[in-house]
């Protein structure tokens, strides 16, 4: 059997130790490393709102702020502490508008340009944007493509980026980070879903003595990592950059909203969807399969109306492009994933979820504007239904 000893005798036999603070000094002077502009918040009178719902955030969060010269942040008082229960929230996830509510009230009073809240274990971070004087949300892939373009802008402005730039991203986040990558010379290594796979690329960079060619990884589902420093994504460098960039576009007169809407003016509307069905009992488990295995026995050649230019099926760890037929080897860990590239560079992903009993299906669709985008994800939501049986 797995030997025990209680808590209070690990301590006194030295078995068990409390982290010593110099180790999150550290951590967060590696952090501060990160910044691009770490002068900018001089001066400066970006406001905000913090919360950390309860969870891990608020000293290293408020640390950080409070290290970069960051004085007007003001954290939402029934959220502030440790409290395992998460009394206000139905579910502690940044990625929710409700983790928002209490923060949004907090708000009505302190008029803050950016609201953040960061999730319990403090590694993901989501956001609300003042803009004309409602609190917008950024999504996911937003926010990971706002910092992607400010730290590759930056950095090619001021002479910093590495010789050979790289940014890592999950096969499921948005190709419009793609777009930004290519306009700056910056390499891309899309990985599996899970941010190990991200941290794993930083390890084998850092093997052949190229960590320094690592500038950004994420994932849509609010996850970032701005340096090298951890293996992991980080919260508190997310926060860092997400204020540090709000004080640089507020100083040209814009919000983090407008300067979002300035990447989709250049690089087209990118909408991304993802939905879910579910698959109760024995028999769902057999039904998802069932699907998965009508697909790749018989892969589609039209997808809504759209040509299907490219299939990549990370089971069988190949790339197979229609145009001239060639296959190329996928360098991933097998995976059940099937992603078809659309012309007009729309994208689907199905997947089935490794821990629920659920079909996942994103959408990764560019149009002219929000609504061309929006019709045709419907479009393309209608069809992969029908195809799917749903």
């Amino acid at each position: 059997g797995v030997k025990k000893v209680p808590f209070e005798e690990g301590i006194g036999s030295g078995l068990i130790k409390y982290i010593d603070d110099t180790l999150v000094e550290h951590f967060l002077k590696e952090v501060k490393t990160n910044s691009i502009n770490p002068d900018i918040f001089k001066g400066s009178d970006l406001k905000v709102v913090y919360t950390p719902l309860n969870g891990s955030g608020r000293k290293p969060v408020l640390s950080i702020l409070s290290m970069m010269g960051l004085d007007n942040v003001y954290v939402t008082p029934e959220q502030e502490l440790p409290d395992g229960n998460f009394p206000t929230v139905p579910y502690p996830n940044p990625e929710l508008t409700a983790s928002f509510e209490c923060s949004l009230k907090l708000a009505e009073k302190v008029d803050p340009d950016i609201i953040l809240a960061t999730d319990p274990d403090c590694d993901r971070v989501g956001i609300m944007v003042k803009h004309n004087s409602l609190y917008k949300p950024l999504n996911g892939n937003e926010i990971g493509c706002l910092m992607l373009n400010y730290i590759l802008s930056q950095r090619a402005a001021k002479g910093t980026m590495p010789e050979n730039p790289l940014f890592i991203k999950s096969i499921v986040s948005t190709t419009l980070a793609d777009e930004i990558g290519k306009k700056y010379g910056c390499r891309r290594i899309d990985v599996l879903t899970g941010f190990k796979f991200i941290g794993e690329q930083i390890t084998f960079m850092e093997e052949k003595g190229e960590a320094n060619n690592f500038v950004f990884g994420f994932e849509e589902s609010y996850g970032y990592l701005i340096g090298g420093y951890c293996r992991d994504k980080d919260a508190v460098g997310g926060a860092m950059m997400l204020c540090e960039m709000a004080v640089y576009y507020k100083k040209q007169g814009k919000t983090l909203y407008d300067a979002m809407q300035e990447l989709y003016d250049e690089f087209g509307y990118y909408e991304n969807a993802v939905i879910d069905r579910v698959f109760e009992g024995a028999q769902g488990s057999t039904k998802m399969k069932g699907i998965m295995h009508s697909l790749r026995a018989n892969y589609p050649t039209e997808i809504g109306g759209f040509k299907v230019l490219a299939i990549s099926d990370y089971l069988k760890s190949k790339h197979k492009n229609n145009e001239n037929g060639t296959m190329e080897d996928i360098n991933l860990p097998k995976s059940d994933v099937l992603s078809f590239q659309l012309e007009g560079g729309a994208r689907v992903m199905i997947r089935p979820s490794g821990t629920e009993p659920k079909i996942k299906l994103y959408f990764n669709v560019v149009g002219k504007d929000r609504s061309g985008a929006h019709e045709i994800t419907e479009n393309l939501i209608k069809a992969m239904e029908t195809l799917l049986g749903l």
